[in-house]
């Protein structure tokens, strides 16, 4: 049966693959469409075992908020060829999409969504037979709050925020800057009282060594340390970092600005970069 340009038209809309991978499908199924998608998928589980090994460390991190659920999801690769490939940031989006709109709460919950007859997870190893290189789905954060704020960050689909509210802004561009300022700062917990404990006891280890390395007195070592510790919570903690555009008020000095009331609940930050 002799494959036509809209039988392999037909099978790069469904499968995605590449017009010469649709083409020799087809020719090898003597032109059976299913036959033809099977032949596809199997050749991503073929390129998927033989690249498990790899590492993924290239991908395209995206955000989105609908209502009062916001989550981040990255798509994983090999390399910034594939990352950058409108194609491979389309099957991002579409995924984080579908996670959006269930209010996926887990990455398997997301690995289970349905699509097009399929599950997100099989779409995305049925895509590492397309592209050629080990694909894998990270990152997946999520919040639910009145008011949440995101931002990717300068666009380049490698680092993206969200930050949860206490309660619905008027001016959305005000608390935008707080998802700026997580991207920049990197807070590790809203508040002190979030850090985590061992974090909290590694760096007064740290606080108290370095005041013994500098010669002071033991007995003055706990409140040295204590001070340290205090400019760790200023740096470390969102709402006590210094607004990153004006570094006169903290971030919780901001927002009250705005309303007293408010303030940051959580936020989530995922990037692909070393930092």
């Amino acid at each position: 049966m002799a494959v036509t340009l809209d039988d392999i038209k037909a099978l790069r809309t469904k499968t995605g693959a590449g017009m010469s991978d649709c083409k020799k499908a087809l020719t090898e199924a003597e032109g059976d469409f299913e036959k033809a998608i099977e032949i596809i998928r199997k050749k991503g589980l073929a390129v998927a075992a033989k690249r498990s090994d790899r590492e993924a460390s290239e991908g395209c991190v995206l955000v989105k908020v609908d209502g009062n659920f916001g989550a981040i999801i990255a798509l994983k690769c090999e390399t910034d060829f594939v990352a950058n490939n409108k194609d491979f940031i389309a099957l991002t989006q579409s995924i984080l999409d579908a996670a959006v709109a269930a209010k996926a709460k887990s990455l398997d919950e997301v690995k289970a969504l349905p699509c097009e007859g399929k599950t997100i997870a099989d779409i995305v190893l049925e895509r590492t037979g397309i592209v050629g290189e080990k694909l894998e789905l990270d990152g997946y954060n999520w919040i639910e709050a009145p008011e949440i704020a995101s931002y990717n960050h300068q666009g380049k689909n490698f680092l993206c925020c969200l930050v949860a509210f206490n309660k619905e802004v008027a001016d959305k561009d005000y608390v935008h800057e707080i998802a700026l300022q997580v991207a920049a700062q990197n807070p590790i917990a809203v508040k002190p009282e979030e850090v985590p404990a061992d974090v909290v006891a590694r760096e007064k280890e740290i606080a108290a060594d370095k005041a013994r390395e500098e010669g002071k007195p033991e007995n003055m070592i706990e409140r040295i340390a204590e001070g340290r510790m205090k400019k760790f919570y200023d740096e470390s903690c969102l709402l006590n970092q210094k607004y990153i555009v004006d570094e006169k008020k903290t971030v919780a000095e901001y927002l009250k600005a705005l309303d007293k009331d408010l303030t940051v609940t959580a936020f989530r930050r995922f990037t692909l970069k070393s930092e």
